[in-house]
């Protein structure tokens, strides 16, 4: 590479001396599986040997052990982690951290260690979504009989429950991880030895280092490897999306029912915040920002989308700004599934308000589908209850929602099924973790993610 002016060399590395702090340790497993794969390459005199390794890996755990540490740099120079990392083996072993750029390039390093750094980010994520969701699972289990006004368009609508309402947002993470597994299953592919996107005349075994890394495939076409770049990202970003979304609605109904005026539910104190001037204040700063991130992580969507639309096949530059939302969009959901799960377990509800707020017109269509019982009509029924609304006697709340028994509605909630499919999603979660740690493990010689 030929000298570059300082203001271009700023300008190109951008914030990638910040953010590729986040891939180190995915840019040495690759370096390893890669290094591994070179010193086994049918080629004579070898690339790489046994030996050669054996120098090469402890210096890889090293690297980890200080970027854990907060001791390992990547400088203006180094533009990025991938030469950064190459500088420090370099240092240290010679000539051997000059060899092991061999048959790869800075295009497929970088899509490589943004899929090992997605990849146990996404398994936090499924394991903490299903973990909200088992929490909500047992919020409605344990308030099957609290009863709750049902509202459409913010008005008093038809007698609900808590539990329906809790388990409705149960359901709707569960509906959202089948779109973030997806997502995961497309990210769990190695694009290594793609190089800048045309593959290499030497003879490589990509199949090799997917082994060694523990993932589920190797992206064939070594073209298409390049080209996935930006459209991976907006998949995941786009699954992150939804669960966002659920949070920001779930958030919106907490902040309504929690106000003085509703008085449905306590939100746990110590995830509320207190007023600069007013004594008095308790404020759902939490669930606000939630709401506030969910844009956040939509932006970060569309950003990305708009980013790759307009980009030719083979690597841009463009690229590069992709980095920033993607690692942002994946930061910032998590840790909102998280903070959301603490909140619903210290949800306490206010059974007393909830029953007062039953008016007799919630019942209007209980009262009118009575009537259909009888013989009537439905829209006979319909016009001669809304013609009586005032007239209409307060029910037993509790008794309304026994008496819807179909599947789904208050009497009718699948809660076990609901508690076994975020189990599901916390066992997948795990199990596909430790068979990563194992692998990565075996490939680096040393216990992994253990101390370093």
């Amino acid at each position: 590479m030929g000298v570059i002016h300082c203001d271009a060399l700023a300008f190109t590395a951008g914030n990638d001396v910040e953010f590729d702090l986040a891939l180190v340790e995915a840019d040495c497993l690759g370096t390893a599986a890669h290094a591994v794969m070179l010193s086994r390459m049918p080629v004579r005199p070898p690339l790489l040997t046994a030996k050669d390794i054996q120098r090469l890996l402890p210096e890889l755990r090293a690297i980890i052990g200080d970027h854990r540490k907060g001791r390992f740099r990547i400088r203006l120079s180094d533009q990025d982690v991938h030469l950064a990392v190459e500088r420090r083996l370099t240092k240290k072993l010679g000539e051997l951290g000059k060899k092991i750029h061999t048959g790869r390039s800075r295009n497929d390093q970088a899509a490589l260690d943004l899929r090992l750094y997605a990849k146990e980010q996404i398994l936090n994520l499924l394991e903490a979504t299903g973990d909200l969701s088992l929490a909500l699972t047992r919020c409605a289990k344990k308030h099957v009989t609290v009863p709750m006004v049902g509202r459409t368009h913010m008005q008093k609508a038809m007698p609900s429950s808590v539990a329906l309402w809790a388990s409705a947002y149960a359901e709707g993470l569960l509906d959202d991880l089948p779109m973030l597994l997806t997502a995961y299953q497309m990210n769990d592919q190695n694009p290594l030895g793609s190089a800048a996107g045309y593959g290499v005349p030497l003879p490589i075994d990509r199949d090799l280092v997917t082994r060694l890394l523990g993932m589920s495939r190797t992206v064939h076409n070594v073209l298409h490897a390049g080209n996935m770049r930006g459209k991976l990202e907006s998949m995941i970003l786009q699954a992150l999306g939804q669960i966002m979304i659920t949070l920001s609605r779930l958030s919106q109904d907490l902040m309504l029912y929690s106000m003085p005026e509703f008085d449905y539910v306590k939100l746990p104190a110590e995830y509320c915040t207190g007023s600069s001037i007013m004594p008095q204040k308790n404020n759902p700063d939490v669930l606000e920002l939630v709401r506030a991130r969910t844009s956040r992580v939509l932006g970060d969507g569309m950003a990305v989308l708009e980013i790759v639309k307009g980009t030719p096949s083979g690597y841009n530059r463009d690229l590069q700004e992709i980095k920033e939302p993607f690692l942002r969009g994946l930061d910032t959901t998590h840790s909102s599934v998280h903070i959301m799960s603490s909140i619903v377990r210290g949800l306490r509800f206010n059974e007393k308000a909830l029953t007062a707020a039953f008016t007799p017109d919630v019942f209007a269509t209980d009262y009118a589908l009575e009537l259909v019982g009888q013989g009537i009509p439905f829209r006979d029924a319909y016009r001669k209850v809304k013609k009586s609304i005032k007239s209409l006697s307060a029910r037993d709340p509790k008794e309304a929602i026994a008496r819807k028994t179909h599947v789904g509605a208050t009497a009718g909630l699948a809660l076990d099924d609901f508690e076994f499919r975020a189990r599901e999603a916390l066992k997948f979660a795990r199990e596909e973790r430790r068979s990563w740690y194992r692998a990565a493990s075996r490939l680096l010689g040393a216990a992994y993610p253990g101390d370093l």
